[in-house]
């Protein structure tokens, strides 16, 4: 699967184990930076690089961080198409790809750390979309978008 990532210097150092985490798993990275932790950048540049990433389907899904991961999963779902979700542990990273079918997974560097991040980004690899009351749900997020 190919994976694209993007974080501000907040979440760089998350964003370096999760590349390598995903390369080590068999996964094709595409790293869209930051590329370091010292030099302040905006994490709208990196949200909304990810989600056109993954909207564009150069990507087949994505990864974004930044301190908290509100911010970045904010300026990913300005993307129409993209569906990112802010997760906190494996058990939210599950539920948002099998009930809101999360294209893209969002985290805060400063909220989690590196074992429960690697955590939720097995357990949202992992995960299955589900069907059945699930559709009509992500049918009308889609609805959303073609009407923003």
């Amino acid at each position: 699967m190919k994976i694209a990532l993007g974080a501000d210097h907040a979440g760089y150092e998350l964003k370096e184990l999760l590349v390598t985490t995903l390369r080590e798993w068999g996964h094709e990275v595409i790293d869209l930076g930051t590329n370091d932790a010292q030099t302040s950048v905006d994490y709208p540049d990196f949200g909304s690089a990810v989600g056109h990433s993954v909207a564009s389907g150069e990507a087949d899904l994505g990864v974004a961080v930044c301190g908290s991961g509100i911010g970045i999963s904010i300026a990913a779902n300005k993307v129409s198409g993209v569906r990112a979700a802010l997760v906190h542990d494996a058990t939210s990273a599950r539920l948002a790809r099998e009930h809101n079918h999360a294209n893209v997974l969002c985290m805060g560097s400063r909220l989690i750390g590196p074992p429960v991040a690697q955590d939720a980004l097995a357990a949202w690899l992992g995960a299955e979309p589900g069907e059945g009351r699930h559709l009509a749900r992500i049918a009308k997020l889609s609805q959303l978008d073609q009407r923003a």
